[in-house]
């Protein structure tokens, strides 16, 4: 190609064939500089990717996950969602289902080498594997969001190595959202929350009739609270001092309560089994026994007074 005086020489574009043919030597070189440039860009993204700087970002998937949900729910009515039972009998709603299929989807591309545990997913064994996994709830307290009660909720938490070090609990259909970050305390809509300062004599107590029974047996006198149909409300309700303590009866899931525990323990306040033990999560089973929710101040107390009964 013969070039006049001040011309300069034109670029050309070389792609490689997209029928499988083979493209130039340099053309493949360049290519995988350009993939070791992109996964070094991925590597370093994730690397920056703590729990707080994904906040923002999860709670505006709670949000819309939230309005997703809002779309079906009537309140005092019965919910405009299909309604079908799963194995065992527990209802799961077509707007259950939407919820986690958005949530997957987002929360996925947030931090892709997580792994997933949801209520409303099959389960499988590749999340034990993960070091970092979400666990979520798509709607806590089915059966109220199918009868138009608003207390229902999402729950969204990260969780490393078997702890929780982020967590979001949206309820839409009460205009409250709770979040924390592993030490980093505990919020209400924005503003911190902190655990209720008052004795269990006499407190505000919410939780199946049996266990509150238990209290009462072991002598305390507690004011017993309306059943609270999300778990994960009634637990997030210590963490905002609504209640003194809230209790959980045996066959509790990592997604009931894995966000509502971070918010109790960033609020002071304890999510624990009987024996004081703290529930570790992204086991193979992720059932748990009973629990107690309450002020650290108060919290063996709670317990004690259960074992004793």
């Amino acid at each position: 190609m013969t070039l006049a005086p001040g011309e300069s020489r034109p670029y050309i574009w070389v792609f490689p064939l997209l029928s499988g043919g083979r493209s130039a030597p340099h053309c493949r070189a360049g290519f995988a500089t350009q993939s070791r440039t992109a996964n070094r860009k991925a590597a370093l993204l994730n690397s920056i990717r703590t729990p707080a700087t994904l906040l923002p970002a999860v709670l505006a998937a709670a949000q819309r996950a939230g309005e997703t949900a809002m779309a079906a729910y009537r309140p005092g009515q019965r919910t405009s969602a299909a309604v079908e039972s799963k194995e065992g009998g527990s209802p799961v709603t077509e707007a259950d289902k939407a919820v986690d299929r958005y949530l997957r989807s987002v929360l996925g591309d947030l931090v892709p080498q997580a792994g997933w545990l949801s209520e409303e997913s099959p389960d499988t064994p590749e999340r034990l594997d993960r070091r970092q996994v979400f666990i979520v709830d798509p709607i806590d307290g089915t059966r109220a969001f199918m009868a138009g009660d608003p207390r229902w909720a999402v729950s969204i938490a990260l969780v490393i190595d078997g702890s929780p070090a982020l967590g979001v609990l949206h309820l839409p259909a009460l205009g409250r959202t709770y979040a924390a970050i592993a030490g980093q305390g505990a919020t209400l809509d924005g503003l911190p929350a902190r655990v209720s300062q008052g004795a269990l004599a006499g407190g505000r107590i919410a939780g199946p009739a049996p266990l509150i029974d238990r209290l009462t047996r072991g002598g305390l006198a507690v004011a017993p609270q309306p059943r609270i149909p999300s778990l994960a409300y009634r637990l997030a309700l210590v963490a905002s001092g609504d209640l003194e303590a809230g209790l959980a009866s045996t066959n509790s899931h990592d997604w009931d309560i894995a966000a509502a525990d971070l918010i109790v323990h960033e609020a002071g306040g304890r999510l624990t089994d009987l024996e004081g033990r703290r529930p570790h999560y992204n086991q193979p089973s992720p059932r748990h026994g009973v629990l107690a929710a309450a002020p650290s101040h108060a919290h063996a107390e709670l317990t004690s007074r259960m074992r004793a009964s």
